[in-house]
């Protein structure tokens, strides 16, 4: 222990490395910020450090938080939604905007019926309204199960490259 040095501050330069590096870790790929798991994880420990001192494994005790800091954030993070309109608008049911989406849906059907192959019949299945599962769709379709994912990708081009033609030639209003 240095000179005059707190326990606090040893802790704390012990774990540093390792909150960062799990932090980073915990928050890959989720959205949030590393900096923001630490943040949590650090008012935590001292929280615990004024009520019942030090942890026994101070090491172990930091992963524990981190995960269960992480699992609070992600929960955090699905119950916000984000704000799409005009808080005034939500709920109301504008007749321009529902005409406008059903001509969208319209123009999308029309496009997907234009597209070669077995593309018409997978995307439709895709957007059907009962929502059916993979292994339904490849059902219907006779195509094995592992095949959807690679032709789904191959139709969403072929209706990308559509769609894209017919906005650049003007017609992609409906």
């Amino acid at each position: 222990m240095r000179p005059h040095a707190r326990p606090a501050d040893d802790l704390i330069a012990l774990l540093g490395p390792l909150l960062a590096a799990e932090a980073v870790a915990e928050t890959s790929g989720s959205g949030a910020e590393p900096g923001d798991l630490e943040q949590a994880v650090w008012l935590r420990l001292l929280e615990r450090l004024r009520r019942a001192g030090p942890p026994a494994d101070p090491p172990l005790w930091l992963r524990r938080a981190i995960r269960a800091e992480a699992r609070r954030l992600r929960r955090t993070a699905r119950r916000e939604t984000a704000l799409t309109c005009d808080p005034a608008d939500a709920g109301r049911h504008d007749p321009e905007r529902l005409a406008l989406a059903a001509a969208h849906r319209r123009a999308l059907r029309d496009a997907v019926r234009r597209l070669p192959g077995r593309c018409p019949g997978l995307l439709a299945a895709l957007l059907s309204p009962r929502d059916p599962t993979y292994r339904e769709i490849a059902r219907e379709l006779g195509i094995s199960q592992g095949s959807l994912g690679p032709e789904r990708s191959r139709c969403l081009g072929c209706l990308r490259r559509l769609l894209a033609a017919e906005v650049a030639a003007g017609r992609g209003r409906g």
